[in-house]
């Protein structure tokens, strides 16, 4: 259930010229309960731009090994982070902002892990609140009827495509759940470092592969997920 397109972008700017933008900037998001999330001062100190190269440095022992992700490619904002929790939700949530397009992984103590994610391009969003009941590591692909539809060159995939480098789920993914049912959506990795930030897939929340492997170590089975709907101005 996912694909996309490949677009041109000029390299984001270097992070230590960015350095203030991420100990400073506050969040205003979509909410759940008033309608938008208040905003909150970050109090941590911002991490260094050695720490970020330390934290999406290569990762050799991988089933697949995982080069280093080219930071450059997206803007700093969405470098992970811990945050201050700005979503009202109890520890333990995902929750999916999907007008800023972060993620957050609620922890005690007021606290949130911060992602950046890609999200679906227009007619291909959702939102609205789901458990997570598989978790895969390095899992297969298999586009559903509908896309190869649209698609035919996926034909040779649809009895599902090998896990690997080229596997457009990355090296992790998090299954959605409704009332028992697979919703088809996922929280997956990428190697398109540029995607985040941006709308270009067909509807998954992606992480970079970095990201996906932290955010999986941390979610358990059962991990309630809302996605929340893009505000409207």
């Amino acid at each position: 259930m996912y694909r996309t397109r490949q677009s041109h972008r000029p390299g984001a700017a270097s992070l230590s010229r960015r350095a203030f933008v991420l100990g400073s900037t506050a969040v205003a998001v979509a909410g759940c309960q008033t309608g938008t999330i208040e905003t909150v001062a970050v109090s941590t100190p911002a991490p260094t731009e050695e720490s970020y190269r330390v934290m999406y440095g290569p990762l050799p022992n991988e089933r697949f090994p995982l080069p280093a992700v080219d930071i450059s490619k997206f803007e700093p904002q969405f470098l992970r982070r811990e945050v201050s929790n700005p979503t009202g939700e109890r520890p333990g949530t995902i929750v999916v902002d999907t007008t800023n397009k972060f993620l957050y992984l609620t922890l005690p103590k007021g606290r949130a892990m911060r992602y950046g994610v890609g999200l679906g391009r227009a007619g291909f969003g959702w939102d609205g609140e789901a458990v997570i009941r598989l978790k895969r590591e390095w899992p297969t692909w298999t586009p559903p009827p509908e896309m190869i539809d649209r698609d035919p060159d996926l034909e040779q995939y649809r009895d599902g495509m090998p896990p690997g480098p080229r596997n457009p789920l990355g090296a992790r993914a998090l299954y959605l759940f409704q009332g028992g049912q697979d919703t088809l959506y996922r929280l997956h990795g990428t190697a398109e470092a540029y995607s985040i930030g941006r709308n270009v897939s067909s509807g998954c929340v992606r992480l970079l592969n970095h990201d996906i492997i932290d955010l999986y170590s941390r979610t358990p089975m059962n991990t309630r997920v809302v996605v929340r709907p893009a505000a409207i101005y």
